[in-house]
């Protein structure tokens, strides 16, 4: 588990750079120990599909390796073989989903038999089939060899007392692993504590709470036998008391060469008691009286009282008012601070032991600055094995208090100053005369101090009997730059002044003079002392210090100009260093950034932030105040937003350094920059175009008013089909005119159809769909943005709006298919060839293609009765010959095989020729004509279909004659011998009549010699008596009688 997360990162990295599917799994051989939880991952990389993939784990066991099991599935519950079925149910064995492409297995109580070679494979998602969907590793199931044991016992210790427990880890794996061994601590429910550990890796290492007292050696970790191990705690604490195991664990190392805890096991406990020995002591501070008189001896006594005192280690310190004077450690020996080391050494203080719980401060020598609290601090201490000391419990006893006394002095004071309210950072000036009552013998020394409003006392300056000056511990960084000075004007009259004030400077100033005489040994005594108070007010300069910005226009139109003034409150002096910074924010932000700083030096530090502001910006600072005047020019989007000033208010220190008293922010300005109102429309009409398939699509989009000449435009086309909810974009112009195709265009493949034009003057848009199809059918229309420089030459969408809309409808073409319909009768002899033409009268395309087919049409006698002699026929409709679009013939039946030959004589005109004639092909004959077309994709469709008339052919026996022909057909033997005698009959009569009454009227018109000019003979008729032939009527001119 602890290696799965940074292999499954790596691999993750590693699926990225693959394009095929990549399956893997933990590195293998993998050692377990029987009934460990055991977790395997798997990972699949390079997928296509679903972000969440399915895993199907499978084993093939060691007793048949070519077998597989089928284990658990993430997809599938009925996956698992019986063998797994129950243990997965119980969630024994289930598999945890870490993301969506990668999984662990888990099998919580591992079994001898979970031993083998386990597959993870993944279902496939992608389009193809591409890498590898699945990977296999080995488990190996070993025992669980590792032993842990410990004696459970109950120890009774006392405090400092020692403790010894041993633990015995044993292990017999016949892989190589590594044993850890680590000791805890645990007092009931709470949580145990890690006493001391040796991990896999042979390194020694404590618990938190032991880890100082392992650095001391109190706490050791030995190994004491080849199995056993021993831990050792010196100098026991209360706090050690609890129960005390010790736990193993035994790792191996996997192939990716991370370690493995296989097994990990405690011991049963040993219950330890601690008890706790008396270390209680008191502290009291003892002295004789509470007032002295300066000169006299004062003893302070801090006595001890404790138990067995002799064998404790106890270390003293002194105090003056908080402040250390000495300090004695258990070896007794004292140390004391400069100031009271100095009078150690000159015999005028003592500091010592004088019994084994009763320690001494003496001062033999009182002077007025004794007078103060005095106390003492016992602090008992613990030796360590290395001889070094270790701090315990320290108790004092409540200050003392003394007063010391001065002798009494008849001077008098007098305090001055120039001023008692000022403004922070003017000076301070004092006097302190000194009327009457010291002689020529007596020397003088003065103190000033200030007393806060606190009432805390602190000392400015002190110049002493001998003239030397000496500041206060507070002052004495500002004393050395020059910020504090004190000068004797004359004797008796000193003077203090204090540069460059401070709001901590307030307060109430106190000059101290005491009075100073030699004594008979030749050492100076104070006489008394006097002092002398005046209170000194000092207001801040950051009292009501404010800033407040305003502008006249808050609103302006792009390369407008705007004014913003920053005014500060009150009215400072010169010397006081303002600075003030102009900050921005622009609009759509929410970070505030430097624009302008005008500094506390007069210097002006643009924000490297906005540049281009520099150019545009100006920035002025009044010389009678502080405020600031800023002027921007020919405003902009960059322009617009939130303007606000920060005033900081500064004083210099008396090492030069500066110090910011305070810092204001002022309310917020927004100025809103407007763009120019748009003028932009665009045509709504709406228009409908229906056209034919292949033909080209025009639209148009059409800008009727712009806002600017300088007007740019990016056009938007869409396209909305009745089965979307909003239009999908074909191709989109920008306003720099680049092209960028919409998702439409490419999923349609539109890309190589699409053709646009911008007409010069720049308002009208064209887009030619051409090769338009079917699909292309729907709703166009255009989106168009207005784009217009910006004063910062950038380009900015003004407006936009949407044309109306175009309905174009596609459609294939109508169909003008005819084939010759005209019926025909065909008589042909046995043997003979018979043709069969299929006419198109017109056609819907010249690009149409055509399918011909023939059919033949015959009676079938379906049934007689020998009574009756009726005969029943039905038509029988056979395919003969199919001619595709594409030219491939149908097969031929049977009977008409090698018997046909087939004939285009023109685009429109099919021939097809039956060879051979049979009696069986007699029959009524018709085609069939298809017409196929191809959409500008190249599929073709078919358009239209019509059916020819029908042709009757009659196929005659070769065996057959005229005669008998005639003679077997009962309506054909009459019409060629009964029918034609009366008809002849009647013309001959009328040929006869006709020609006697021309004799009669044209006697007188014969010829030459009386003959007449014609005679007519009787018709001959040719007539076969055998009915072979069809009778003859031939008229044969007349002869000259």
């Amino acid at each position: 588990m602890r290696t799965l997360r940074p292999q499954l990162a790596s691999l993750l990295l590693l699926g990225m750079a693959l394009a095929q599917r990549q399956v893997a799994v933990q590195e293998g051989p993998l050692y377990r120990t029987e009934g460990s939880h055991v977790t395997l991952w798997c990972k699949v990389s390079g997928y296509q599909g679903p972000a969440e993939q399915n895993f199907q784990w499978s084993i093939y066991l060691p007793s048949a390796p070519e077998r597989e099991v089928q284990i658990v599935s993430t997809v599938d519950p009925s996956f698992p073989y019986a063998i797994y079925t129950q243990r997965v149910r119980s969630r024994g064995i289930y598999v945890e989903r870490v993301q969506g492409d990668a999984v662990l297995l888990h099998i919580t109580d591992l079994q001898d038999r979970d031993a083998g070679e386990y597959e993870c494979h993944t279902p496939n998602t992608d389009e193809r089939y591409f890498g590898s969907y699945s990977a296999k590793m080995n488990l190996v199931v070993i025992p669980d060899s590792l032993r842990v044991t410990a004696v459970p016992q109950t120890l009774n210790k006392v405090e400092r007392d020692s403790l010894e427990l041993k633990c015995e880890v044993s292990k017999s794996t016949a892989q190589h692993s590594h044993v850890s061994i680590a000791w805890y601590r645990q007092r009931g429910s709470e949580a145990p504590v890690e006493v001391i550990s040796l991990s896999r890796d042979f390194v020694l290492r404590a618990g938190s709470t032991y880890a100082q007292r392992q650095a001391t050696g109190d706490v050791r970790l030995d190994k004491v036998g080849e199995t056993t191990s021993k831990l050792t705690i010196y100098n026991l604490h209360p706090s050690d008391q609890g129960e005390f195991y010790c736990e193993a664990a035994e790792w191996i190392q996997d192939p990716d060469k991370s370690w493995y805890a296989m097994t990990r096991k405690r011991s049963q406990g040993a219950i330890v008691n601690v008890q706790a020995t008396d270390k209680e002591f008191s502290v009291r501070l003892e002295t004789e009286k509470r007032t002295y008189i300066v000169g006299e001896p004062v003893e302070f006594r801090c006595i001890l009282e404790a138990q067995n005192i002799p064998d404790r280690y106890f270390s003293i310190s002194w105090a003056f008012n908080s402040s250390l004077i000495a300090s004695l450690g258990p070896n007794a020996v004292p140390v004391l601070n400069n100031e009271f080391a100095q009078r150690e050494a000159l015999g005028q203080l003592k500091v010592a032991k004088e019994s084994d719980n009763i320690f001494v401060l003496k001062i033999y020598r009182l002077r007025l600055e004794d007078s103060g609290k005095y106390n003492c601090r016992v602090t008992e201490r613990e030796k360590t094995v290395t001889g070094d000391f270790i701090d315990k419990e320290s108790k004092r006893p409540k200050n003392i208090p003394i007063t010391v006394l001065p002798l009494k002095t008849s001077i008098s004071l007098e305090i001055i100053n120039n001023a008692s309210n000022i403004l922070e950072g003017e000076s301070l000036r004092f006097g302190c005369n000194v009327r009457s009552g010291f002689g020529p013998q007596s020397r003088l020394s003065v103190t000033w101090q200030l007393v806060d409003k606190l009432n805390r006392r602190s000392e400015i300056v002190r110049l002493d009997r001998e003239g030397t000056l000496q500041p206060g511990p507070s002052y004495a960084e500002r004393s050395s730059y020059g910020g504090i000075q004190v000068e004797q004007v004359r004797p008796g009259s000193f003077t203090l002044e204090i540069f460059n004030s401070v709001k901590a400077d307030e307060g109430h100033y106190e000059c101290r003079v005491a009075e100073w005489t030699r004594t008979l040994d030749g050492e100076w005594q104070m006489v008394g002392e006097r002092h002398a108070g005046t209170p000194v007010s000092i207001t801040a300069l950051e009292a009501g210090f404010a800033v407040t910005a305003i502008s006249r226009t808050p609103g302006v139109t792009y390369n407008e100009s705007f004014d913003l003034q920053c005014i500060i409150k009150p009215h400072y002096p010169s010397w006081v260093p303002v600075s003030v910074t102009w900050r921005f924010q622009p609009a759509g932000s929410t970070e505030f950034h430097d624009l302008v700083t005008f500094t506390r030096d007069g210097g002006v530090q643009w924000g490297d932030r906005y540049a281009g502001f520099r150019t545009r910006t100006a920035i002025e600072k009044a010389e009678s105040s502080n405020n600031v005047r800023l002027s921007i020019s020919r405003a902009s989007d960059t322009e617009a937003g939130k303007y606000q000033c920060v005033a900081e208010l500064w004083r210099k220190n008396y090492n030069s350094s500066w110090t910011r008293l305070a810092d204001r922010t002022s309310n917020l300005l927004e100025i809103r920059v407007l763009r120019p109102v748009t003028k932009l429309q665009v045509s709504k009409s709406k228009r409908s175009i229906t056209l034919v398939e292949n033909r080209p699509i025009p639209l148009n989009c059409s800008v009727k008013s712009q806002t600017s000449p300088d007007s740019h435009f990016a056009v938007l086309w869409y396209v909305h089909k009745p089965s979307d909810a909003d239009g999908k974009l074909i191709l989109k112009t920008t306003h720099s005119s680049a092209f960028e195709y919409g998702t439409y265009a490419e999923e349609e493949g539109l890309r190589g159809r699409l053709q646009f034009e911008r007409s010069a003057s720049g308002g009208l848009f064209s887009l030619t769909v051409q090769r338009a199809e079917v699909r292309d059918s729907g709703s166009y229309y255009c989106h168009v943005e207005e784009w217009l420089l910006s004063p910062n030459h950038a380009w900015y969408k003004l407006a936009e709006e949407v044309s109306g809309r175009t309905e174009v409808t596609v459609k294939q073409p109508d169909p003008t298919l005819q084939v010759d319909t005209a019926t025909a009768n065909l008589t042909v002899q046995e043997k003979e060839s018979f043709p069969l033409d299929c006419s198109i009268l017109s056609r819907s395309s010249p690009e149409s293609h055509f399918a011909v087919t023939w059919y033949n049409l015959r009676a079938k006698e379906v049934g007689s009765h020998a009574e009756e002699e009726e005969e029943e026929e039905e038509e029988e409709r056979e395919a003969v010959l199919s001619v595709g679009p594409d030219a491939i013939f149908s097969p031929e039946a049977s009977h008409w095989e090698g018997r046909l030959r087939f004939q285009r004589l023109s685009a429109m005109l099919f021939r097809l020729t039956v060879l051979q004639a049979g009696g069986a092909d007699t029959g009524n004959y018709s085609c069939r004509v298809e017409e196929w077309l191809a959409d500008p994709n190249g599929v073709w469709y078919r358009l239209a279909e019509e059916e020819s008339g029908t042709v009757a052919v009659h196929v005659q026996d070769a065996g057959s004659t005229l005669q008998s022909v005639i003679c077997s057909n009962d309506a054909l033997f009459y019409f060629v011998f009964f029918y034609p005698f009366p008809i002849f009959g009647i013309l001959i009569i009328t040929i006869l009549l006709v020609r006697f009454k021309s004799r009669n009227s044209s006697k007188n018109s014969e010829g030459k010699n009386g003959v007449p000019l014609l005679w007519i003979k009787e018709p001959h008729l040719n007539y076969s008596p055998t009915c072979l032939e069809p009778p003859v009527l031939s008229i044969h001119p007349g002869t000259i009688d």
